[in-house]
C-alpha cells in the first residue's frame, strides 16, 4: 500500500523486478521438473494408491475427477486470471492507450510438470505455501518438498525464495487497480466524493490507496484462504459477466442521428401495426433494418435479460440435475426448454442491427463471444458452493445499500444533477463574458 501510494513509475521499477525473479523460478521448476518426469505418474491404478490418500486421490493418475474435476477446479483457480482489471484501469492514466497498454496477458502454468515428477494426490492444496513445519508435521509433499524429497535441496530453496517474490508480485497486481476503481466510481460520484481526490504530490488516489489497503488488510484477518479465495473468483466472474452484457447492450445501441449523416428515421409516419405477426418481424428483423432504433436496442435488452436467466437454468439444470436429466421428466424438459430459448435468443440478438462506431479495441464476433462467455462464466460460478454465494450475497446487498442510499442521488448520471451542472456551467459563461 505504502509503495504504490508512491506513484505508478516507483511500483511498477520493482514489480517488474520482482515478475522477472517469478518468471526465473517459473522456468526453473519446469526445467528441473521436466528432468525428473516420469509419465506414469499419469497412468496410476487405484489399487496402487496408498491408503492414506484413497478418499481424496479420485480414480488417481491423470483426470483423477473427471471433467467434473476440471470444472470446479477452474471456478476455484479463476482468480489466476485476475489482472484484466489492472489493464483497464491504467487506461485513464496511460498518454497513448492503443500502444502503452499490452493487450493481454500470458498465464504459464507449472502443475502439469510437477504432476509428472510427484503424485498429484500427495499435494496438499489447503496449507499456504511457506508453512514447512506444517507440511512436515504433515508429511504431504508440496511443490519446495518434492524438491527435498528427490535430494535437490537447492532447487527447493531456490524454489521457495521465488515464491516470496511470486506473493509480492501478486499483492502488487492484486493491490494497483483497487484504487483506481475506487478513484473511477468517486469521480463519478457512485461512492464518497473524498476518494476521487489526487494527491499532488505523488500524483495518486493516495486516500482511496490507503482505505483499500486497510480493507484488504482486514478482509485478509478476518477470512481464510480458501474463503478469500472463492469470494474472489465469484466477484470476478461476475464481473467479466456484466461486462459480456454491456459489449452487447453497447454493440446494440441506439446511435445519435448525426452519427448516420442523411439518415431520416420517420418514426412518426409509421403505421404500427400491433398484431402478433408484426411483433414476430420486429423481434427477428425481419424489415433488414441497418441501423439501431429505440425499438432494436429495447428488444436487445430484454433479449439479454431473458438469456442470462435461462443460462442460469441451463447451467444449474447440468451441475445439480445431470444424473436425473434422463430419468426425470421435469429436468429433460427444463433442460431442453432452456437451450431451445437461448438459441432462439441468441438468434434474435444476431438479426439486430449493430451500431457503427469506429473503436480502437472491439470483441469480435458479437454476439456469439458474449453470450459464451456469460454461459460459461455463470457455470462456473455455480461450481461454488453456498457459503461463497451468501457472503457474496450480503457484499452485494452492502454495494446497493451505498448505491441507493448515497451513490444514485449524488451519481454524475443522475439527470437533477446534469441540469444543475449545465446551469451552472452556462452561468459562468456569461458571469465570463460579461
Amino acid at each position: 500500500m505504502t509503495l504504490l501510494s508512491f506513484g505508478v513509475k516507483e511500483s511498477s521499477t520493482l514489480n517488474n523486478l520482482f515478475t522477472v525473479l517469478n518468471l526465473a523460478t517459473i522456468c526453473i521448476v519446469l526445467v528441473a521438473g521436466a528432468i525428473k518426469a516420469d509419465i506414469n505418474n499419469w497412468k496410476i491404478s487405484p489399487s496402487d494408491i496408498e491408503p492414506e490418500y484413497k478418499a481424496d486421490a479420485g480414480s488417481g493418475g491423470f483426470l483423477p475427477f473427471g471433467y467434473a474435476g476440471i470444472m470446479a477446479g477452474a471456478a476455484k483457480c479463476f482468480y489466476g486470471f485476475v489482472g484484466f482489471d489492472a489493464v483497464a484501469t491504467t487506461g485513464e492514466e496511460a498518454k497513448n492507450p492503443q500502444r502503452d497498454i499490452p493487450p493481454r496477458y500470458c498465464h504459464i502454468i507449472d502443475y502439469h510438470i510437477r504432476g509428472l515428477f510427484w503424485h498429484i494426490y500427495s499435494f496438499d492444496h489447503d496449507v499456504a505455501l511457506l508453512q514447512t513445519d506444517v507440511y512436515d508435521r504433515m508429511q504431504m509433499p508440496r511443490s519446495p518438498h518434492v524438491f527435498d524429497e528427490i535430494g535437490w535441496t537447492t532447487i527447493k530453496w531456490i524454489v521457495t525464495c521465488g515464491a516470496v517474490f511470486a506473493l509480492c508480485t501478486s499483492l502488487l497486481g492484486a493491490m494497483f487497480p483497487l484504487p483506481r476503481v475506487i478513484y473511477a466510481m468517486a469521480n463519478d460520484g457512485i461512492i464518497f466524493k473524498p476518494l476521487a481526490k489526487v494527491n499532488a504530490w505523488t500524483k495518486t488516489p493516495l486516500f482511496a490507496t490507503i482505505v483499500s489497503g486497510v480493507f484488504s488488510g482486514i478482509m485478509a484477518t478476518l477470512f481464510d484462504l480458501d474463503q478469500l479465495i472463492d469470494m474472489m473468483s465469484i466477484g470476478t466472474l461476475l464481473a467479466y459477466t456484466i461486462v459480456a452484457v454491456c459489449v452487447l447492450i453497447l454493440r446494440y445501441e441506439m446511435i445519435e442521428a448525426p452519427v448516420y449523416p442523411g439518415l431520416h428515421l420517420k418514426e412518426n409516419e409509421k403505421n404500427i401495426d400491433q398484431s402478433l405477426y408484426n411483433n414476430f418481424k420486429e423481434i427477428f428483423n425481419l424489415h433488414n433494418n441497418k441501423y439501431p432504433t429505440a425499438e432494436t436496442s429495447r428488444i436487445v435488452n430484454w433479449s439479454i435479460v431473458l438469456y442470462s436467466i435461462f443460462t442460469f437454468l441451463f447451467c444449474a439444470i447440468v451441475i445439480y440435475g445431470q444424473l436425473l436429466i434422463f430419468s426425470e421428466p421435469f429436468y429433460l424438459v427444463g433442460f431442453v426448454i432452456s437451450i431451445v430459448v437461448m438459441i432462439g435468443l441468441l438468434v434474435v440478438i444476431a438479426r439486430q442491427p449493430v451500431a457503427d462506431v469506429k473503436l480502437s479495441f472491439k470483441v469480435p464476433l458479437v454476439p456469439f463471444i458474449p453470450c459464451l462467455s456469460v454461459l460459461f462464466n455463470v457455470y462456473l460460478m455455480l461450481q461454488l458452493d453456498l457459503q461463497t454465494w451468501i457472503r457474496f450475497a450480503v457484499w452485494l446487498i452492502i454495494g446497493f445499500l451505498i448505491y441507493f442510499f448515497y451513490g444514485i442521488t449524488y451519481s454524475a448520471e443522475n439527470p437533477k444533477r446534469k441540469s444543475k451542472s449545465l446551469a451552472s456551467n452556462s452561468h459562468d459563461r456569461e458571469v465570463t463574458k460579461f
